[in-house]
């Protein structure tokens, strides 16, 4: 099997937007349904997110991408941003690949946020050294890093991985 983390390329938009709607719906009856919508990511979503600044990682295998994860440089901090791997591709260490790879590429404190009942996300990094914020931290980093409605606010965690201070 031939396999390799890169950027992702102009054309692969179509693949990584796959890859997200796919993945996403592990979130589908587990997240508050007014936060739920089809697709979960559009293709103008998409390309405002990259248009932001968010780099996508890929994994391709045999010429297929199988998981896709996003870095944005946000000045002190670093944004891990639409981690995802193909359904039938999960449980094979491809999110673990990609995190290094992208963790690899910050040296800087490295926040995500997610879903609060999305537990295997949070296992998942938790798992790779990341700390689930306090309420109070994980608002001001939302308002301060994200742009996300005030019920998804509610409704999320922000995991850091490194030292806040310095950000």
């Amino acid at each position: 099997m031939r396999q390799e983390i890169r950027l992702s390329r102009a054309h692969e938009w179509s693949a990584i937007l796959e890859i997200i709607n796919d993945a996403a719906e592990a979130y589908r009856g587990v997240i508050p349904p007014e936060c739920w919508h089809e697709p979960y990511m559009s293709t103008a979503e998409l390309v405002g997110e990259m248009a932001e600044g968010v780099v996508f990682w890929v994994l391709e295998q045999d010429n297929e991408l199988t998981g896709i994860m996003g870095l944005q440089d946000k000045g002190g901090v670093d944004l891990i941003r639409h981690a995802y791997v193909r359904t039938r591709h999960r449980r094979q260490g491809i999110g673990s690949e990609l995190l290094r790879r992208v963790e690899a590429q910050s040296e800087k404190p490295i926040l995500i946020g997610t879903w609060a009942a999305a537990t295997w996300a949070i296992d998942f990094y938790r798992a790779h050294g990341y700390q689930v914020t306090s309420n109070a931290v994980k608002t001001a980093l939302l308002r301060r890093y994200w742009t996300v409605p005030e019920r998804q606010m509610a409704t999320s965690v922000v995991l850091v991985k490194g030292d806040l201070a310095s950000a």
